[in-house]
């Protein structure tokens, strides 16, 4: 047992320096040696997922290699977010203590937060030029994509190539596949010609609804209860959704591209488990096919582990989205004020920390939106003869 120890210990010893001179060597890199970090990186990170022993653990949670890969302007981006999601993984999978987990995830917040910060200085410089010309580049954008017809043409305003142009920091070639992709998307998922009666049983129980009053900037709001979930098929759960992002749109005031979300924890389980496609699906949709429609989101009295752990998954996402999440806890005095500044509180639900009181009824829910169907597809022209039931008009 103890060759075994040292001999585990020799390796130990062996792999660290190894990565030291690694991190030192290639610092300033070239591309030939470059690759040959990049791959010692991903070998590293199997080490991480699938070897057991914790004195190899700790020596690749210290982040030699990785630092430098996340830091690094040559590292293609799949393999600098394959190092943070695997290493989120392992910590949240290995430190079984609640107080240990924090710990683990300020250890990456720091990290991911630094690696974010990398070169922002001159990207925001480039952006803040970029979008004091938006006309120029809308007209670019319009240009590449040449000549459009049908749903293309409605679909595609000037304000929609402005959102996709800002997602892409103004970059047209890239707005114009994202936009591409989008249109694509919608001819196959047609989601314009989803209607209330294939997913009213979504709706049941008032878990996902638009609200009957605006935030202070007349701005569509959507309320979402994931606590009151009804249903299993997880398809059908994201085609409510999109059916939503669809409705919430077309009741946008004029001269308004972007809504704003509600989201009650209470009652969330944390037994309802949401399979990782369902999850990368649903993040796809709204992020590569609804860009820059989401105002805030207001994450309301959420668990605080779920903050905790927020401040790792934050750095999947886009940081103009980040920006957009809000976390409220009912009794802080400044999420009290973050609500007053959104939203009158004569108009906020009482569950919202407001003072009007609210109750989801279906039924007169679904009569809204039959309405709002005949509405869409006369504007998509898909079905200008569709006729209203009378008894949905009372």
């Amino acid at each position: 047992m103890t060759s075994i120890g040292n001999h585990l210990g020799n390796t130990s010893l062996f792999i660290n320096l190894i990565v030291y001179q690694v991190t030192w060597i290639f610092r300033d890199a070239v591309c030939f040696w470059w690759l040959n970090l990049e791959l010692l990186s991903k070998f590293l990170l199997y080490m991480l997922v699938y070897k057991s022993h914790s004195r190899v653990r700790i020596i690749f949670i210290q982040f030699k290699v990785f630092i430098v890969v996340l830091f690094h302007r040559k590292a293609s981006l799949q393999t600098k977010n394959s190092i943070l999601l695997l290493l989120t993984r392992y910590f949240v999978e290995h430190y079984s203590h609640r107080e240990q987990s924090l710990h683990a995830t300020f250890r990456i917040s720091i990290i991911t937060s630094m690696f974010r910060r990398h070169g922002s200085s001159q990207k925001q410089q480039e952006q803040e030029h970029l979008e004091q010309q938006p006309e120029v580049k809308v007209n670019e954008l319009k240009a590449a994509l040449g000549p459009l017809s049908g749903r293309n043409l409605l679909y595609c305003t000037d304000a929609c190539l402005k959102r996709y142009l800002e997602a892409r920091n103004w970059n047209v070639d890239k707005a114009k596949k994202m936009l591409e992709e989008t249109l694509m998307w919608r001819s196959t998922y047609k989601p314009e010609e989803i209607c209330w009666e294939e997913i009213a049983v979504e709706s049941e129980t008032g878990k996902l609804f638009r609200a009957n009053f605006h935030d202070r900037f007349g701005r569509t709001i959507l309320i979402m209860k994931p606590g009151l979930q009804n249903t299993t098929s997880m398809d059908s759960q994201i085609r409510h959704l999109v059916y939503m992002m669809e409705n919430a749109i077309l009741n946008l005031p004029e001269g308004q591209e972007e809504m704003v979300w509600l989201i009650d924890f209470t009652g969330l389980s944390f037994s309802i488990n949401v399979p990782i496609k369902t999850a990368r699906d649903t993040i796809s949709i709204l992020q590569n096919h609804y860009p820059q429609r989401l105002a805030v989101a207001i994450l309301y009295s959420p668990p605080r582990i779920f903050q905790a752990f927020w401040k790792i998954v934050k750095y999947f996402l886009d940081p103009k989205t980040f920006q957009k999440v809000k976390f409220v806890y009912p009794k802080h005095k400044e999420s009290v004020e973050l609500m007053k500044s959104y939203f009158d509180v004569d108009n906020l639900p009482i569950e919202f920390g407001g003072k009007a009181t609210m109750k989801y009824d279906h039924q007169e829910f679904s009569k809204l939106m039959v309405r709002d169907d005949a509405r869409a597809s006369k504007f998509w022209g898909f079905d200008e003869k569709t006729v209203l039931p009378p008894e949905s008009l009372t």
